[in-house]
């Protein structure tokens, strides 16, 4: 017969209390040893990706934590320089054209915020690798898939070596479920087409088949 949580003993409850809290939090380090990891937010268009991004490091530095964001020279549709979301959320960035720039730029610092991940270059998984091996943690945020629905760019790599994974989803802009695409309106091809709402919508797997 099982034993309600109500009747745990409190040692046991506190124990599950602080593990809770510990994955709540993504906060794994609990020898005091400085310890780095990965965490990759992914997703279609219109997920929520960037805005959670933007929550995390945000959470960061209200602990007093040394942060440095960073995003793709290429993506210019709010702001040269800031990051921003699709709900005008923004925190200030570093655009850059090479990933290992990143490197050069993280001296001292405890927490790195990449978005965009998908338009950068074949070196940012590596970059993030030796970020995570100096005691930085890493949040990356991108499409893990194309307006085709095939892998993008770099992400199904830094999905693989990500010590957290948070997938996000979208709604069908036709049926209202679920969506997971991001959606190509135009005739334009292309793996590369930086645009909005003008251009891209989210669409479940189904209706992103339908013409």
């Amino acid at each position: 017969m099982g034993v309600t949580n109500s009747k745990l003993p409190l040692k046991v409850t506190n124990v599950f209390s602080d593990n809770l809290l510990l994955l709540m939090f993504i906060e794994p380090n609990i020898s005091g040893e400085r310890r780095g990891w990965i965490e990759v937010i992914c997703g279609s268009m219109f997920s929520g990706k960037t805005e959670e991004l933007i929550r995390r490091l945000k959470r960061a530095r209200i602990a007093n934590l040394r942060v440095e964001i960073f995003k793709p020279g290429i993506d210019v549709r709010y702001d040269e320089t800031n990051v921003v979301s699709h709900d005008a959320n923004t925190i200030p960035s570093t655009p850059i054209d090479n990933s290992q720039t990143i490197l050069l730029m993280t001296e001292g610092v405890d927490v790195v915020g990449i978005d965009e991940a998908q338009f950068f270059d074949d070196e940012i998984m590596n970059v993030c690798e030796l970020l995570a091996l100096r005691g930085v943690r890493v949040i990356v945020a991108g499409l893990d898939m194309d307006y085709l629905g095939k892998p993008f760019g770099q992400m199904p790599n830094l999905l693989a070596i990500a010590d957290y994974i948070t997938k996000l989803h979208a709604i069908c802009m036709k049926c209202g479920n679920i969506a997971n695409i991001s959606y190509r309106k135009t005739n334009q091809e292309g793996q590369v087409l930086i645009g909005e709402k003008e251009i891209y919508e989210p669409r479940c797997r189904k209706c992103a088949h339908e013409k």
